[in-house]
């Protein structure tokens, strides 16, 4: 089995922030929030943070604040829950969370929460899972988890609760492991694991390994290094992890591995990005 490249990744995360004009760089412009968080925290788990300048980061995720309290992916941009946690993480990372106005941020997240206890991403309405995860996630970072009904929340994540075990992104959705990782951290933040099958639930996420040791999101799906990282996480919580074969696991992830560049790619031979560079690093 060979090793992680961790030097190569790191030049490589430093490298695409110096690409402001490559062509990955300009397709994630508008969640270059996103980005900030998957790289930084490849950087923070590698042990190079220090390799960034903290003050440029922070001052450019404030110019990202809408006065609503949401933040935007990028300057200019409309605010989501989504870049929101991301600046928050990264905030976090720097523990630097009290340059924020955490009342005016906490506000922003508790107005999206709809009458039946899900959340909207945005002004414009569209309710995912993701969501209810995203605004426990963060309201618990900020020590606000109070200012929602939490109650109301764990409710509609468990309407999204199927017989397989699994969780989709509304109710009646099909189950997916970035969706079941979601409603599994939802509950372990509110202390709601008690609802969960979880001899049910691990057989599922269990049975995302597929022969090559990578994991997948759904069944009949391809391998990706992504779900190393979601399937792995909602193992651990439920206490299953060792219903899957770890070692064939770190070998799918390291053979993703762009050993003279630096970056992980979803699958061998694919190319390398962020995105799975963070979940690849995270998952071993």
């Amino acid at each position: 089995m060979g090793e992680l490249a961790a030097d190569k990744h790191v030049q490589y995360i430093l490298s695409v922030e110096k690409r402001k004009d490559s062509f990955e760089s300009v397709v994630m412009d508008h969640l270059r929030m996103n980005g900030a968080y998957w790289g930084l925290t490849t950087l923070d788990l590698l042990g190079k943070l220090g390799s960034v300048n903290a003050d440029e980061v922070i001052s450019w995720i404030m110019k990202c604040q809408h006065e609503s309290g949401g933040f935007a992916g990028n300057i200019g941009h409309d605010p989501h829950i989504l870049y929101t946690l991301s600046a928050v993480q990264v905030l976090a990372l720097f523990n630097k969370l009290d340059v924020l106005d955490i009342d005016k941020v906490a506000t922003y997240i508790t107005g999206l929460q709809n009458e039946d206890g899900s959340f909207s991403g945005d002004i414009w309405g569209e309710v995912d899972t993701r969501f209810s995860y995203i605004a426990i996630c963060c309201l618990s970072m900020l020590r606000c988890l109070d200012k929602i009904n939490v109650e109301k929340a764990v409710n509609y994540i468990l309407s999204c609760k199927n017989l397989d075990g699994g969780f989709g992104c509304t109710p009646g959705g099909e189950s997916h492991a970035g969706q079941i990782f979601c409603c599994v951290g939802a509950l372990a933040i509110t202390g709601s694991l008690y609802h969960v099958d979880k001899d049910l639930l691990g057989w599922w996420l269990c049975e995302r390994q597929v022969k090559s040791g990578g994991l997948n999101g759904r069944p009949e799906k391809l391998p990706d290094v992504c779900y190393s990282w979601w399937v792995l996480s909602s193992l651990i919580m439920i206490d299953r992890v060792h219903w899957i074969d770890k070692e064939k696991l770190v070998k799918f992830i390291l053979d993703c591995q762009d050993v003279e560049n630096g970056g992980i790619s979803d699958r061998p031979d694919d190319a390398v990005d962020v995105f799975h560079t963070y979940f690849g690093v995270a998952g071993i």
